[in-house]
């Protein structure tokens, strides 16, 4: 089958970024679901052709007329990571990942991908993704997974490491040829710069600018002296990130004003825009929110996506393995 040819079914899709991606490699998502209204509508507004179930994935089965070869998901993984409660498969949202299992089976699909946080791997000594692997095992799948940071493997500078899981499903004989040929992608140079992303000109909305009266201000104006870098509020304190690049968006930036991102630019200090963020996990900037949406739900939408390039790249790799032709391995 050729490249265009694989279809994709997308659970927990957000905002539509690992859909991005896979497309990009040349894919195509036919169905996908996502629970979050807010994000379903960022979703439809970027893949109006896409057939979107908007709800609660344990009452959702993908409908019987479609033919689906890739299953993608991105599940919830608050449970999972050092920032939430670390309750793992206790929690409901853990549980999350049996509903992936159910639907693949249903459906009998070929290739799974996953991504998550990088504590997933060792979250209660490992026992979590134990567990995970163990199912995709059971169910009959050759499993792999790595850490890959987005501002080595994505050209984009943000310091972003997540989990990738990719998983083929063995032929009746116990042979799994496809992870004979896949490999996850090479590191590549990092040559996009924070000056490629973010707009230092002053000329953004004055909503996102800190003034003199914020209860802030004073310490910011005397901590971010570098308009060359980006900073962020840490309760206390203002960390400045020596690194020339990005520091991990997250969710919970549609929290609050200090979560985001802060920069000097040439009109004063001011937070990323939700587009800025955008960009720092890698979408193109015709991706757009849809029209009065609010900037929290923008900024949590942005935080809790992916890295598109990332996810590429592995698409790119994984439709080769289908199709049996070698990837690029790392020495």
């Amino acid at each position: 089958m050729k490249n265009g040819g694989y279809t994709v079914a997308s659970l927990f899709a957000g905002i539509g970024g690992v859909d991005l991606g896979f497309e990009q490699a040349g894919a195509k998502t036919v169905w996908a679901n996502e629970i979050d209204p807010f994000a379903c509508k960022t979703f439809r507004e970027n893949f109006p052709e896409v057939r979107l179930e908007e709800g609660d994935i344990n009452e959702l089965s993908i409908p019987k007329d479609l033919h689906i070869d890739i299953l993608c998901a991105g599940f919830p993984c608050q449970a999972f990571s050092v920032a939430g409660y670390r309750r793992g498969f206790e929690d409901d949202r853990g549980v999350l990942f049996y509903q992936v299992m159910r639907i693949a089976e249903e459906i009998g699909v070929r290739t799974i991908f996953c991504e998550n946080v990088k504590n997933l791997k060792t979250h209660d000594n490992g026992n979590t993704y134990r567990v995970i692997r163990k199912l995709l095992e059971d169910a009959g799948y050759c499993v792999t997974e790595k850490v890959l940071n987005t501002c080595r493997y994505g050209n984009i500078p943000q310091n972003r490491e997540r989990i990738y899981i990719v998983a083929f499903k063995k032929k009746a004989d116990g042979s799994c040829p496809e992870m004979d040929y896949f490999a996850f992608p090479t590191p590549e140079p990092l040559v996009t710069k924070l000056s490629d992303i973010i707009d230092y000109s002053g000329s953004e909305n004055d909503s996102l600018y800190y003034h003199p009266e914020h209860q802030y201000y004073d310490a910011l104006n005397k901590a971010i002296d570098d308009n060359s870098t980006v900073y962020q509020w840490r309760r206390v304190y203002v960390r400045k990130n020596k690194s020339g690049m990005c520091p991990t968006l997250t969710a919970n930036m549609g929290e609050g004003g200090h979560n985001v991102p802060i920069i000097r630019d040439e009109k004063g200090i001011r937070k990323l825009t939700p587009e800025e963020c955008l960009r720092f996990q890698g979408f193109p900037k015709d991706y757009r929110f849809p029209e009065g949406m609010a900037q929290s739900h923008k900024y949590k939408q942005a935080g809790n996506s992916v890295s598109v390039p990332v996810i590429k790249r592995i698409a790119e790799n994984i439709i080769k393995a289908m199709n049996g032709a070698d990837c690029e391995k790392e020495l």
